[in-house]
């Protein structure tokens, strides 16, 4: 039986890390994880999402990032770094150039490699965000969007779109055609 040694980083290391590396890590409490590549279809989504995002929010506070800005979460007793397909932050205060803290909305595409972890684990740790009020999960495999909105009683709302359906982000007060979100997808 071999021995196992895990290294764990603190965040510090992790930081210095992640900008001198070539591809994308998650942090989940002292243990990084590789992401791996997109498909044409995730790139078409999200390509797609920007700029129908982007230039509504023009003028305003509000910024979108893509895939290369850090959501950072802080648990009593854990921290973790997350690379959201999309995510809009309107806080003066989330100013940092390498991760924010304030989301109001959090948009992941789905593959089948990252499904179970986007429906599970990172939607509870992205709904323990107090700023954010929408998360969105779109499938780059078929026409259909799960979204989970927090009502003014703090509890999440989850809807399934699909088709001819349009997603409201009541979150930054824009609708979307699905046609739109999935345009030129194959």
């Amino acid at each position: 039986m071999y021995a196992t040694h895990k290294y764990c980083l603190n965040i510090e290391e992790y930081l210095a890390y992640e900008e001198k590396s070539e591809i994308r890590h998650e942090y989940i409490d002292g243990e990084i994880f590789a992401m791996s590549g997109a498909s044409a279809n995730h790139n078409q989504i999200a390509i797609n999402m920007v700029a129908l995002i982007r230039p509504y929010l023009r003028g305003s506070k509000c910024r979108v990032f893509m895939s290369d800005m850090k959501v950072k979460i802080k648990q009593e007793n854990a921290t973790f770094f997350y690379y959201p397909d999309l995510l809009v932050t309107c806080s003066d205060k989330d100013r940092d150039n390498y991760f924010k803290t304030e989301p109001k909305l959090i948009v992941e595409i789905l593959s089948k490699s990252t499904k179970r972890n986007d429906l599970n684990e990172k939607r509870i740790n992205y709904q323990s965000l107090s700023s954010l009020e929408e998360y969105v999960l779109i499938d780059q495999d078929q026409i259909r969007v799960i979204s989970y909105r927090k009502d003014s009683q703090g509890k999440w709302l989850k809807t399934i779109l699909e088709n001819d359906n349009s997603l409201e982000l009541k979150s930054i007060n824009i609708t979307l055609l699905m046609s739109q979100i999935y345009e030129d997808v194959e």
